[in-house]
């Protein structure tokens, strides 16, 4: 390789002319930061763009930028972060939020071209980089992956992975998930080697090594430097409770097409209330209704009679007591009866 210096702004260019691909290749400076750039080329706005990203990281703070299409942000943004993430002592976690699974896809083909680069530029380096998204897109169950709705997929794998469903195949002849088997039983110190992995090949993987892609990339996003996943495993509750609760504070976080977060954000807290969800749920509380006042009745009856019986065990004891003319009417008022009902009853009722 020939190396030459061009002092470009604030910033040092290392051209590097590699004879056997026949292209040039460049790493630079900001501060004290070495940045590898997997392009012979790069405009002024990606690396105004990278300053600007460099002075959030330093502040620890927050960062909006934007720049027009076209221009590269993507590969500006994750040369910048992971030569942060690698440089300095205190290693942190990017976690990188998209809205589509095709722009998860393109973010970790970039990635991957990075990676690459940097290795071919003779920095070695322990890196894992994967990609997240639902189990549609990475079941390899010859049934489940057959089904064509996100929601099928998710109950029927559910239905043959769920812990109480493991329980009863112990005892019963039930079907479980081969995949998801073979994985809970392997080493989980060595899932997964370095390098970076795009959703095509964990599934490559998967089928290579008989686990489930989408639980493999699960159980490894405590471990990984780089999890590119959707928005809603961070933004939705329910979801980011079960994907990312494990992610330390400290992680980089970015929202690529930041301005979808608000839809995104208002979709996951809502639902989609129809007449037939009505009907349906009218006609849950009238049988509800009925059923309490079954029990109400039952319980009554059976305090009632209790009752009864104790009177008459009572009189025999002490026939000659003042007593004797209230016993002779074993009646409960209707508000001790009411109050004997067990209070979950009554909170149905009021339900």
């Amino acid at each position: 390789h020939e190396v030459s210096n061009l002092t470009l702004g604030q910033f040092v260019v290392f051209d590097l002319f590699d004879r056997a691909q026949s292209k040039r290749l460049c790493r630079f400076f900001i501060d004290d930061l070495p940045v590898y750039f997997p392009y012979d080329k790069i405009y002024p706005e990606q690396y105004s763009y990278m300053c600007d990203l460099k002075k959030a990281l330093d502040a620890q703070g927050h960062c909006l930028l934007e720049m027009p299409s076209g221009t590269g942000k993507t590969v500006s943004l994750l040369s910048l972060i992971v030569a942060y993430m690698m440089h300095y002592a205190e290693k942190r976690k990017l976690v990188y939020c998209s809205r589509t699974v095709p722009e998860i896809e393109k973010a970790l083909a970039e990635l991957q071209n990075l990676m690459q680069y940097r290795e071919s530029c003779g920095v070695k380096e322990k890196f894992l980089g994967i990609g997240l998204t639902s189990r549609k897109n990475l079941c390899l169950h010859p049934r489940v992956s057959k089904e064509k709705k996100g929601r099928s997929v998710d109950a029927k794998c559910k239905g043959l992975t769920a812990s109480w469903i493991r329980e009863k195949a112990n005892t019963a002849d039930i079907e479980l998930c081969g995949f998801y088997e073979e994985l809970q039983q392997a080493d989980q110190q060595n899932l997964l080697p370095d390098g970076v992995y795009t959703l095509e090949d964990l599934r490559d993987y998967g089928r290579e090594q008989k686990y489930c892609p989408y639980y493999l990339a699960r159980y490894l996003i405590p471990f990984t430097d780089v999890i590119i996943y959707s928005y809603h495993y961070l933004l939705d509750p329910k979801v980011a409770e079960l994907i990312s609760k494990e992610l330390s504070r400290d992680c980089i976080v970015v929202f690529d097409e930041a301005h979808n977060i608000d839809n995104v954000c208002i979709e996951s807290l809502s639902i989609d209330i129809t007449k037939p969800n009505l009907d349906a749920g009218a006609r849950s509380i009238t049988q509800l209704a009925n059923r309490i006042e079954q029990i109400k009745q039952t319980d009554a009856r059976k305090l009632q009679e209790e009752y009864t019986r104790l009177v008459e065990g009572l009189r025999e004891a002490n026939r000659n007591r003042e007593e004797e003319v209230f016993m002779a009417n074993p009646v409960l008022p209707d508000d001790l009866l009411k109050e004997a009902v067990p209070g979950n009853i009554r909170r149905a009722e009021h339900f």
